[in-house]
């Protein structure tokens, strides 16, 4: 098939969901799409390009489902409904890409449109919830790094807990009474999603 721009991204997702973003590298690349290494340069100038590239698409992805939530909600939505909404959409779309969150992550560095896109339109929900501007920046930080970090610990957990013992059960009980203890109630990762975005705006509420 015909090497195209699209085809080595495809590639590159594939790669990087294997080996990582220190370890990837052109010429694996190119190997998946059983290409010489030269002929990607034709198409992308180097790793850093294709990096940029492969976070542009998630980034512009996730956008796209954004405005898709954003336009679905009601006319009195509140700030927080639109935070939201970016959010759940921007979880959602990463958590479809092995590595998703750690491209997420590194995409300001490579400076991909799309996830300065996600920014700016966070940035601008919160300037027109009435935060000032002096707190913005740190807020929209705090929630896309918490959204990344989310999406990542889901993205590692084991394929199977590990096996615990009735006797090893009751140590770590002994021990951690909060955690494995019944006080403190257990969600689903869904729910505790949601409670952590909201937490997280009724701490930005106070900045206003």
């Amino acid at each position: 098939m015909k090497l195209t721009k699209e085809r080595i991204v495809d590639a590159g997702m594939a790669v990087f969901a294997e080996v990582g973003y220190q370890n990837l590298s052109m010429r694996q690349v190119a190997d998946r799409l059983n290409a010489h290494a030269g002929s990607l340069y034709y198409h992308v100038r180097g790793k850093d390009e294709l990096l940029a590239l492969m976070a542009d698409r998630i980034s512009r992805r996730a956008y796209d489902a954004g405005t898709a939530a954003l336009a679905a909600l009601p006319p009195d939505a509140t700030w927080q409904d639109r935070v939201e909404a970016q959010a759940a959409t921007l979880r959602q779309e990463i958590k479809q890409h092995p590595g998703g969150a750690q491209l997420l992550a590194e995409s300001p560095g490579v400076l991909s449109t799309g996830g300065l896109s996600l920014m700016e339109r966070l940035l601008r929900t919160l300037l027109d919830a009435g935060l000032p501007a002096e707190h913005c920046g740190i807020a929209a930080d705090t929630l896309l790094s918490h959204i990344t970090g989310f999406v990542l610990q889901e993205q590692n957990q084991p394929a199977a807990p590990p096996t615990v013992t009735a006797e090893l059960y009751a140590e770590l009980r002994e021990n951690f009474p909060l955690i494995m203890g019944d006080l403190i109630p257990r969600l689903s990762q869904d729910e505790k999603y949601t409670r952590s975005v909201r937490l997280l705006c009724t701490g930005f509420t106070a900045l206003s």
